[in-house]
């Protein structure tokens, strides 16, 4: 595999990832579930059979 084709399947994994993520965290906030002015929010890349565990922690400001 070419790294111009492992940077593009990277970059749709990201993309898949980022939008999806994005919808599901509007969604639960459109619905009111959420209470204060920050979500903390945590996520978790990991990898069958090679023991990668990535973790990224922030905060999304609410409006």
């Amino acid at each position: 595999m070419s790294e111009d084709a492992f940077n593009m399947s990277i970059r749709k994994f990201l993309k898949e990832v980022g939008v999806t993520s994005q919808r599901e965290i509007e969604e639960t906030v459109r619905k009111g579930q959420i209470a204060g002015k920050t979500l903390k929010v945590c996520m978790t890349l990991t990898a069958e059979g090679i023991g990668l565990n990535h973790v990224v922690a922030g905060e999304i400001e609410l409006p």
